[in-house]
């Protein structure tokens, strides 16, 4: 163990907390009904968690509100937009079907989850669903939905994350380049790997993954 004094079990944990409101127990729902619906249909930004050989991976996905569809109460399709390509979520699928979401909507402290389990498909009727501006994605990434709440607002609140007073100035704010030329050990100028994000980020913005 990496830490000491590890809680053991299930038990000893709960020995730490007190039981759960009977309330937030309740909230938990199998599907996806109306306000889910609406949250999901909102949200441009989500976490997709998953587990693999490798692994336990949480991914950001984002686009535009509602680019996560929402195709009936017990299923949701995202589709595949340019990334890395080290395609973590994927290859975690194929091994353990299992995945968790948070989807965001900003300015709302709440969150919505969903957990089930995910498919990679090529179906034309899914990509067509999860389509941007006409182009369809060469896959998708089917959820059915096991588990839907809503989350409460506390981290938020705590965060203050959509509150801009508390958001660092621009010049105290981490670097991804200054952090990339420290992972991979480039011999490079900060300003010059930003500059480089910055076209790729332009040029495949909205393109299809692949």
């Amino acid at each position: 163990m990496p830490f000491d004094d590890a809680v053991p079990d299930e038990e000893g944990l709960r020995e730490l907390y007190r039981q759960p409101h009977p309330l937030v127990l309740r909230k938990q729902i199998d599907h996806v009904d109306d306000a889910a619906r609406a949250f999901v249909e909102s949200s441009p930004f989500v976490v997709v968690a998953t587990t693999g050989p490798g692994g336990t991976d949480a991914s950001p996905r984002g686009g535009a509100p509602g680019f996560v569809a929402v195709l009936d109460e017990h299923r949701l399709a995202m589709g595949d937009l340019a990334g890395n390509n080290r395609l973590d979520t994927h290859t975690n699928i194929l091994a353990d079907p299992r995945v968790g979401l948070i989807f965001l909507v900003p300015g709302v402290d709440e969150t919505l989850r969903v957990n089930g389990r995910a498919t990679l498909t090529t179906s034309p009727a899914v990509r067509d669903a999860v389509a941007v501006d006409g182009r369809r994605p060469p896959l998708a990434i089917g959820v059915d939905v096991e588990e839907c709440f809503i989350h409460c607002a506390k981290a938020f609140r705590r965060s203050g994350l959509w509150d801009p007073s508390t958001w660092p100035d621009p010049e105290d704010r981490p670097s991804a380049a200054h952090a990339l030329r420290e992972h991979i050990g480039l011999d490079v100028e900060p300003d010059v790997i930003a500059a480089d994000l910055e076209a790729g980020y332009q040029t495949t913005m909205w393109e299809p993954g692949g």
